[in-house]
């Protein structure tokens, strides 16, 4: 099988990670950004950081899709999220309460002059139980986050959403917004919050009374 030798530039905290601004990578020919991607994601220096982060792939100088294929000279850059702020992006599924305060305190900055929070709380039924595709959802709410941050140029933006069983009364999601102006930070968490719930592989059902069903939804 004949192999092509390309080089990847790095930006931001990939470039930080990795010690260097570009690293070399060796592909079969035919190869496709998939192969460039899996590739890198089993670097040593990069795998804990793209595990955590979603990355875009850019092939002389535009975004490409995965299934683009790459040519011996073509220049590739490993794109971190872009950030219209300070870049902020926090995003997690958990198993425990979550607290308004602690995802807050996450996007405050001085430079922040709004911080917009929603809350989403169980309501009429007696419980909600919550069930996710943890590592896609995870990331994917990630990706939603750093569209909105870019989208609405906030400070920083961060999210939560619980899984497992959510009593009356308690939490299930949190997001928080900040931004100089209380206009872009009530839009960027707005889009969140509604990406959020269109977009991410979790399912809620209800339980109340010995009843339960599987709340209906929608395809992404």
């Amino acid at each position: 099988m004949a192999h092509m030798r390309a080089t990847v530039r790095l930006f931001a905290i990939l470039r930080d990670r990795a010690g260097t601004d570009s690293i070399d990578i060796e592909l079969p020919e035919p190869a496709t950004v998939a192969d460039a991607l899996d590739v890198l994601a089993q670097r040593a220096e990069l795998t804990d950081v793209l595990a955590g982060t979603s990355v875009l792939m850019a092939v002389n100088l535009e975004y490409a899709a995965r299934t683009r294929e790459l040519h011996p000279g073509d220049e590739l850059a490993l794109i971190p999220p872009v950030s219209g702020g300070c870049g902020e992006v926090h995003a997690r599924i958990s198993h425990e309460p979550l607290s308004l305060q602690d995802v807050s305190r996450l996007v405050a900055s001085p430079g922040a002059g709004a911080i917009v929070t929603f809350q989403g709380t169980t309501r009429e039924v007696q419980q909600l139980d919550y069930e996710a595709y943890e590592e896609m959802a995870e990331q994917r709410i990630r990706q939603i986050l750093s569209e909105c941050l870019e989208g609405h140029g906030l400070q920083a933006i961060a999210a939560e959403h619980r899984v497992g069983s959510v009593p009356l009364g308690e939490t299930s999601v949190i997001v928080a917004a900040s931004a100089a102006h209380r206009e872009e930070a009530f839009a960027g968490a707005r889009e969140a919050i509604d990406r959020i719930k269109r977009e991410v592989p979790i399912w809620k059902r209800e339980l109340h009374g010995g009843d339960s069903r599987w709340v209906e939804g929608v395809l992404p």
